[in-house]
């Protein structure tokens, strides 16, 4: 009788052993696998909200984690590439190599903003694919959730119907969720706004902003004091509302020139777990909208 019972616990057990071990490289992908995938997915989040996802170190944990992956999932569009290459090389593991099924780049679903007609070390961090912070525009879930499901089913068709049951049940829900951050934004329309980096185009493209400056002189170059001079007098001509940047970032030259042309600052939290609102997707873009709105009074 104790091996029958001890047979039958091995049975349950292994029924909620997660079918795919996904690295993901940034928190919204790992909270969009997460529904997509339920228990049957282990997930690991490589990055948390609080970092700069360009400026990772390659550490050995990341590639002890990438070695025993089903799947990657990042932002792609050269978002990682100081980091990425280097674990995904040093892990050894074929299935999670670019090109290969158990590799998938969410900016590959969406059309992407920015994309650059030269391309000079000059111009600071620019990328030859396109600006690759897809994740503030809402409506690109919906293309990357559906590229991202099929390939779930791919790697585990055994579980393809709850993928599938997921996968329409959240398109359902944030459909919803959209309709209802489009019309609580109606007033951020033509609002205009200056942007610490260049991380925001999607964002405005979605609700209308419209960027006037940014403090970075170059992507990634961190403005001096006499560059935001030349941004405060950039105001004086085309005055804004607000200043953004990402809740990862120094905000100091955000601070500077709100206090200078007497406008809000506004930190957004750019990913899941970037402020206490965005504990999930859908909070991430409520604390996002909540807080742009609440610049603009």
């Amino acid at each position: 009788m104790k091996k029958i019972l001890f047979s039958l616990s091995l049975l349950l057990m292994s029924g909620n052993v997660a079918a795919l071990n996904i690295f993901a490289c940034e928190p919204e992908w790992a909270a969009l696998t997460q529904q997509l995938a339920g228990g049957k997915a282990d997930i690991y989040t490589a990055t948390a909200a609080l970092q700069d996802p360009h400026r990772i170190e390659a550490r050995p944990s990341l590639i002890a984690k990438a070695r025993r992956a089903d799947l990657v999932v990042c932002t792609g569009a050269e978002l990682e590439m100081a980091w990425l290459p280097v674990v995904l090389r040093e892990s050894g593991n074929s299935k999670v190599q670019p090109g290969g099924d158990g590799y998938f780049e969410a900016a590959s679903a969406v059309r992407m903003l920015e994309v650059p007609t030269r391309l000079d070390r000059g111009d600071g961090d620019v990328h030859t694919q396109g600006n690759p912070h897809i994740q503030t525009d809402a409506r690109n879930f919906l293309p990357v959730a559906a590229a991202l499901a099929q390939r779930l089913m791919q790697l585990d068709p055994s579980n393809k119907a709850e993928y599938q049951q997921r996968l329409a049940a959240f398109e359902q829900q944030w459909r919803a969720a959209l309709t209802r951050w489009e019309q609580q934004a109606a007033p951020l329309k033509g609002v205009a706004v200056v942007v610490q980096h260049r991380g925001f185009p999607y964002l405005s493209n979605w609700l209308g902003l419209q960027e006037v400056a940014t403090l970075e002189p170059k992507p990634g170059l961190e403005p001096s004091a006499g560059w935001l001079s030349q941004v405060q007098d950039t105001l004086r001509q085309h005055p804004a509302k607000m200043v953004l940047r990402a809740a990862y970032q120094d905000g100091r030259p955000s601070e500077w020139i709100a206090q200078r042309a007497h406008i809000a600052a506004v930190e957004l939290p750019y990913t899941v777990g970037g402020s206490d609102g965005a504990r999930d997707l859908f909070g991430l873009f409520d604390d996002t909208i909540a807080r742009l709105l609440k610049g603009v009074q």
